[in-house]
């Protein structure tokens, strides 16, 4: 199971370290995931739905951190927020269930 406050704790020191506690405002933070996402999508631009499926290791590391950061600024987003993360996805499981199924 994935520790988000382990993985917040461990973001939260590395902005510490950098004095850039300021900077993670709820608001930056979003932009920050849109813009993470950005890079993410850039990956894989042009490819087709094939090439995307099969990507090569070394297209799959960099898709890997990408991701990666995407899901650690969502992680600090929601702590910003006062949200938990956990519960917040599960509560969106169950919306998803309700409008879409299985239940």
């Amino acid at each position: 199971m994935l520790d988000y406050l382990a993985l917040y704790r461990r973001f939260t020191a590395i902005a510490a370290h950098n004095q850039w506690q300021s900077l993670h405002s709820p608001r930056n933070l979003a932009q920050a995931v849109m813009l993470e996402s950005a890079e993410l999508v850039a990956e894989m631009q042009w490819m087709t739905d094939e090439q995307s499926a099969r990507l090569a290791p070394e297209q799959k590391a960099r898709v890997a951190a990408e991701l990666a950061d995407v899901m650690l600024y969502s992680i600090a987003l929601s702590q910003s927020l006062g949200l938990d993360l956990g519960n917040v996805l599960a509560s969106k499981m169950e919306a998803n269930e309700r409008r879409y199924g299985p239940q």
